[in-house]
């Protein structure tokens, strides 16, 4: 679903006042914040509630994030998991391979991150590095591409044998928003770093990259791990429905403890505090 006022660029009230009309028009494309703030605490209390149940019976999970760059992958990870445990959920987002992994098995590298018994890990990125930018940028050969498009089914299929619950998320961007969001990171200064060269390289390259992920579909959209597509154009939108399909994936039970009272504190008996003087205090600039 295209977004047709990307034209409007950030920074001019005029136009913001414009596209926020336009928005307006289309209830579909928007999602006032109290609403989206409304929800998302809700959800988030639900995530809690699966996080404890998934501690309780020992589940292992994990949660692949893949898609377009600039789709929202970063955004829904960051909301699923900043009221959660990290010892619990964590986020395994890998860098580029170094020369000793790229001589091991593919799927090794990721193998040590997956969850032990009462763990969730999420992938921001994952395996599927091979199927989408390895291929179109020619990190790897036509013949690495294709073995893996043969043994990653057989691999995942493995680790569902396993006992883990595995969750496989493509989130989906427009053309045109994709275009917006990549402006917006241009000239902003706390998100020039999300803007790679390897992104500027995907935007020339989306026919090639729209060909790799129906290849990847085709092999990897299996029974017993299926791709769920994330409409992300819209990103309060994808967040709190991936959200949402998250939790109605994992059957869970609300393992709320009973209200805990804190006990009286110690009394500081022959206890003598060490003057404040003696210690060193950061400046109190604000």
């Amino acid at each position: 679903m295209g977004n047709k006022n990307d034209q409007y660029k950030r920074g001019n009230p005029q136009d913001q006042h414009k596209r926020r009309a336009a928005d307006r028009s289309d209830p579909k494309k928007t999602i006032g914040n109290k609403e989206y703030e409304a929800a998302l605490a809700g959800l988030q209390i639900e995530l809690v509630k699966l996080q404890e149940w998934i501690k309780h019976e020992k589940l292992k999970v994990v949660v692949i994030f893949e898609g377009r760059d600039a789709a929202g992958k970063g955004g829904a990870i960051k909301r699923i998991t900043e009221s959660l445990n990290p010892r619990v959920v964590r986020v395994a987002a890998l860098p580029a391979p170094t020369e000793r992994e790229r001589s091991q098995w593919y799927f090794q590298r990721y193998v040590q991150h997956l969850p032990a018994g009462g763990e969730m890990v999420l992938f921001d990125r994952s395996w599927y590095n091979r199927a989408g930018v390895e291929k179109v940028m020619g990190f790897c050969s036509d013949e690495e591409h294709a073995e893996f498009l043969r043994t990653c089914p057989e691999f995942e299929r493995m680790l569902v044998r396993s006992g883990i619950i595995l969750v496989k998320y493509w989130f989906s961007v427009s053309n045109e928003e994709q275009e917006r969001r990549f402006q917006q990171r241009i000239h902003h200064p706390t998100k020039s770093w999300k803007l790679s060269p390897m992104d500027l390289e995907s935007r020339s390259r989306w026919v090639e990259y729209s060909i790799a992920k129906d290849q990847m579909f085709a092999s990897t959209d299996i029974k017993q791990a299926p791709w769920y597509v994330v409409d992300g154009d819209v990103k309060k939108r994808a967040r709190l429905n991936v959200i949402s399909h998250l939790l109605s994936l994992i059957p869970y039970r609300d393992l709320t403890p009973e209200p805990i009272e804190l006990p009286p504190r110690q009394e500081e008996i022959g206890y003598v505090r060490p003057p404040i003087s003696d210690q060193t205090f950061i400046p109190e600039i604000y």
